[in-house]
């Protein structure tokens, strides 16, 4: 793949996510290896459908070859085909996985998934306010790669980093999981405030207690509440929660229309992850026995469990205490 001594970049899905990262790993210089389930679907401007503005370059081979000879592997499947696409994927190479959230019914994160199938490869996690659409066109914007071996989310950076893609290091792989996780549980809830008239100041409040909720989390789970201040945190919760192109922040918008759970996500254009991944959080938060009244609400509304009329209710009469607890944080 590519010339003698040229820097190989393999990308591991073909969906909107793996055609950007693909096109962003092109940028660096990179011979990069695009794996898809159907390498022929190609359109007549050279795109593949999922990003069907932005023509490939000759530096992409797109394949449906799952052995991979890379300096880095970027696996960007839907995180409920992570374990079946790493079952198949025969590769040395550092793997950056590039999903968000949480297997419902083991409650894993990625790598967790990573280490269960493929015991001691060395592997990350890309996380941060990121929409594949501008991260295609070459857009400013800016990621973190989370790793617990010293030093591999730097080297993981510098390799897949350009100017206009600014990449930042963390060993703290539990924040930056759980954050790209629970931001669209928070970003249903800030699209259903907005669908259903309650306004901006109502928005910018629930978005604050999601980010207290998503730290509380993050420390019983051993990872550090400061990362939900960085990009895999507030950065990411920022976007999704705003952003008309976040599907789950279009479910909560369709919700907070007074559409049913089923048709607020087929309204939504597909999945949306956040749906699942209430429910998983809900559960690991009771193991945990952290508080999480705002993705509680969302977990009882998309399952239609309670009106959203009435979770909205329940969150505006719960007692006001102090913001802050004594080490700082958000209570």
């Amino acid at each position: 793949m590519g010339r003698p001594g040229m820097k190989r970049i393999a990308v591991i899905g073909a969906g909107s996510w793996g055609l950007a990262l693909a096109l962003q790993a092109a940028r660096t210089g990179a011979a990069v290896h695009l794996w898809a389930r159907d390498p022929t679907a190609r359109l007549a401007n050279g795109a593949m459908p999922r990003l069907s503005a932005h023509p490939l370059p000759d530096s992409i081979n797109v394949t449906d070859d799952l052995t991979v000879d890379a300096d880095m592997t970027l696996v960007a499947v839907p995180m409920q085909h992570l374990a079946i696409v790493l079952a198949r994927l025969d590769t040395a190479s550092p793997l950056v996985l590039c999903c968000k959230g949480v297997r419902p019914d083991s409650l894993h994160f990625p790598l967790d998934i990573l280490a269960d199938v493929k015991p001691g490869h060395a592997g990350a996690v890309l996380s941060g306010p990121n929409f594949a659409h501008e991260i295609a066109a070459g857009l400013p914007a800016a990621a973190v790669i989370a790793a617990k071996e010293d030093g591999l989310a730097r080297h993981l950076a510098d390799g897949l980093g350009t100017s206009t893609f600014r990449l930042y290091d963390s060993t703290d792989v539990i924040g930056v999981q759980l954050g790209g996780a629970a931001k669209n549980v928070i970003a249903i809830a800030a699209g259903a405030t907005i669908g259903a008239g309650l306004g901006e100041n109502a928005r910018a409040a629930l978005v604050t207690r999601g980010l207290a909720e998503i730290s509380r989390l993050a420390e019983s789970l051993g990872g550090k509440a400061a990362t939900m201040s960085g990009l895999a945190g507030m950065g990411d919760l920022l976007l999704t929660c705003t952003g008309t192109s976040s599907r789950n922040f279009r479910v909560g918008h369709a919700l907070g229309e007074g559409m049913s759970p089923h048709d607020a996500e087929k309204a939504a254009g597909g999945v949306a992850e956040g749906v699942a991944t209430s429910q998983a959080l809900t559960t690991l938060a009771a193991r945990q026995q952290v508080s999480v009244p705002v993705m509680e609400a969302v977990a009882n509304v998309v399952t239609g469990r309670i009106a959203l009329k009435d979770a909205t209710e329940q969150l505006l009469t719960r007692p006001p205490g102090p913001e802050m607890k004594t080490t700082g944080f958000l209570n």
